[in-house]
């Protein structure tokens, strides 16, 4: 079924939409801000929704911050949100371990987000901030000495990421009993400009060709949020709309659990993307097709006002 243009419904078709959703669930980077820049329109639409009942929450792939940090920027970007509103996956790893009742220490290739939300749970950790090579990359792989005590090792988006990162986490790999954890798999953030913004996915990935080993992923689109989400809201899924910009991620994410979807073209995915998939281009085959799409989220305005 081709993604249809949610501003090309009557109002009425509007309004029946509107009124099958009680629980909307958000992405925020593409979708809300772009980084540190607020997207036109966009906190009024939310608080929009807001005023016509509609629960409104904060689903993010990003690891790069903690839950209490997220409140932070919601609110300096005029949303409003609380702690039990946002789900981050820097706070997913820390659930995930919790979950597992792990009590060795992680070994973290990322930012100080994951730390903060390992710490919150009393969850030892190493490894964050760059990692300097004294000598070679020969010197660097004898002179290892690898921690006993590392039982998990935990990636998200890491800006001083480096060949001795890369080494250790491959060596505790090595014992099948460490877990490995990935945040998420994007490849790409929304950028700011025509520069290309990889991901964590990218970390992830070059990891996993190291050790012959698949990181358990806990983000948009895997079953780990799938199921947090599930028992923590209480989600009919019928009732529920997945907004985001990203259509292997977000999209996915939305239709593997039933919800409704809305692809805004504001962040990953352009027009030219939505019309080669309503075209059937085979390079799109794979990818999963949203109900509805719009320019950006501020453009719901115009249809909730006509």
């Amino acid at each position: 079924m081709a993604s249809k243009e949610i501003t090309s419904l009557s109002k009425e078709e509007f309004q029946n939409f509107m009124d099958s959703i009680d629980i909307i669930l958000s992405d925020c980077d593409g979708v809300l801000w772009r980084e540190t820049e607020v997207i036109q329109g966009s906190p009024e639409a939310v608080n929009k929704f807001k005023q016509l009942g509609k629960k409104f929450f904060y689903i993010t792939n990003n690891n790069t911050k903690t839950r209490s940090e997220f409140v932070v920027k919601c609110k300096n970007l005029k949303y409003e949100a609380a702690l039990e509103d946002i789900v981050c996956t820097s706070f997913l790893a820390a659930v995930y371990l919790k979950e597992k009742k792990f009590d060795k220490r992680v070994y973290v290739i990322g930012s100080e987000g994951i730390i903060k939300e390992l710490e919150a749970e009393g969850i030892k950790h190493c490894g964050i901030g760059p990692d300097i090579m004294d000598g070679d990359e020969l010197e660097m792989v004898v002179n290892f000495k690898p921690d006993p005590e590392i039982g998990a090792i935990v990636v998200g988006f890491d800006k001083h990421f480096s060949f001795p990162k890369l080494v250790k986490a491959a060596t505790y790999l090595k014992d099948p009993n460490v877990h490995f954890v990935g945040t998420n798999c994007d490849t790409e953030r929304p950028s700011p400009n025509d520069n290309k913004f990889p991901g964590t996915g990218c970390f992830i990935k070059t990891i996993e060709a190291a050790s012959s080993r698949k990181a358990v992923m806990l983000g948009k689109p895997e079953p780990f949020l799938i199921e947090y989400i599930s028992k923590k809201f209480g989600l009919n899924p019928q009732r529920t709309l997945m907004i985001g910009d990203n259509l292997t991620t977000d999209i996915l994410f939305g239709k593997r659990c039933g919800f409704k979807t809305l692809l805004v073209l504001s962040g990953i995915t352009s027009k030219d993307d939505v019309n080669a998939m309503n075209a059937s281009n085979p390079d799109y085959k794979d990818l999963a097709v949203p109900d509805y799409y719009i320019n950006q989220l501020g453009d719901v305005l115009k249809m909730v006002s006509s």
